[in-house]
């Protein structure tokens, strides 16, 4: 009996630590175009799937349970910018800022 429950607990303990952080996934960008955010080294990278700029990675941010920091790039502008996310439910709040004062933010949208 005690070894069902050790292999129980293990079992459990691997479904857990493979879990996918929320902010893994397919989102709707506010440009309207769709971007990947999947695992990549110890971080995750942001790469655009659609539209004008398809297959260029965008960001990298490391984090865990919901809130991320890393790197942002403006695809249309070509610079990039200390970013953050924060995933709530279905929706992604994207934060870029030039010396942590200048900052602008996008909603994109799970897909």
């Amino acid at each position: 009996m005690r070894s069902i429950i050790i292999a129980a607990a293990l079992a459990l303990t691997a479904v857990t630590a493979q879990a996918a952080e929320p902010i893994e996934g397919n989102w709707k960008t506010a440009s309207g175009a769709t971007a990947e955010i999947a695992p990549c080294g110890g971080s995750f990278c942001v790469t655009l799937k659609s539209g004008k700029h398809a297959g260029k990675q965008i960001g990298k941010m490391a984090g865990t349970g919901g809130s991320y920091k890393g790197e942002i790039t403006d695809p249309e502008a070509d610079k990039t910018y200390s970013g953050s996310g924060t995933v709530s439910g279905d929706s992604l709040k994207m934060k870029g800022c030039v010396l942590a004062v200048l900052c602008k933010s996008q909603t994109w949208t799970r897909l």
